[in-house]
């Protein structure tokens, strides 16, 4: 099944990649050529991901101008199984040294930030500190809250922000990731948290974008506005 599904992955940007190569200026102006130019950069970055950034464009594009043609295909379809077998495994392989990487560069680094003054780490290895002091309510799991965010990665880039957007948001409290279900819980409405979160207590292995690397550790800037009542919300 994933070799057909890394097939009918390169066959998509080799719809894009046909007939040009890399040194070939490409129009951009029509919504189909601004589609297909969409079609290989989403194809090309999910590749990226999962290990293949070493395919070579213009097989690529050849394969698929054989296919269009009509023409003869240059690889027997068992060569093309063995060839789709060993580049899934490596790119496996590659994903897998990726994953371990991340563990340990995570483990120091919370390591290292649980030693600075002011970080408290609990007892399920969420880390946090306080930067706006406040004598609020505390929400409990079952309320909706609105609250004020940035999400970082440990190199400082930003993934996601409400911040950003202007715009707070309202979420319920047992409704998201780990961290965040017991960081909230800390909080008193009025504070602003920033909390380090263990990538078992985000999204572990499975990320839910690009933006996010596989066991990364988080870094929130949180800001608790508002406590709702769940069935109060819902009516809203």
């Amino acid at each position: 099944m994933k070799q057909h599904r890394l097939a009918a992955a390169v066959a998509l940007v080799g719809l894009v990649l046909a007939g040009c190569d890399s040194q070939t200026s490409v129009e951009l102006e029509t919504p189909a050529q601004k589609a297909s130019y969409g079609i290989g950069l989403n194809m090309g970055k999910s590749l990226a991901q999962e290990g293949m950034d070493d395919l070579d464009s213009k097989a690529v594009a050849q394969g698929i101008e054989d296919a269009i043609g009509k023409k003869e295909q240059r690889l027997k379809d068992d060569e093309l199984i063995e060839a789709f077998a060993f580049l899934q495994k490596r790119a496996e392989e590659r994903m897998a040294a990726m994953n371990e990487e991340s563990v340990k560069a995570g483990k120091k680094f919370l390591e290292d930030n649980g030693k600075r003054e002011g970080v408290v780490t609990t007892e399920s290895g969420l880390q946090y500190e306080v930067l706006k002091k406040a004598e609020g309510a505390q929400p409990k799991a079952t309320d909706v809250v609105t609250v004020h965010y940035e999400g970082k990665l440990t190199d400082g880039s930003v993934f996601d922000s409400s911040i950003e957007r202007g715009s707070p948001i309202d979420l319920p409290v047992n409704g998201v990731i780990p961290g965040w279900v017991e960081g909230l819980q800390l909080m008193h409405v009025g504070e602003k948290y920033k909390l380090y979160i263990p990538s078992e207590l985000a999204y572990g292995e499975q990320s839910p974008t690009p933006a996010i690397p596989a066991n990364s550790v988080l870094v929130f800037e949180l800001e608790l506005l508002n406590i709702k009542d769940a069935a109060a919300a819902e009516q809203q």
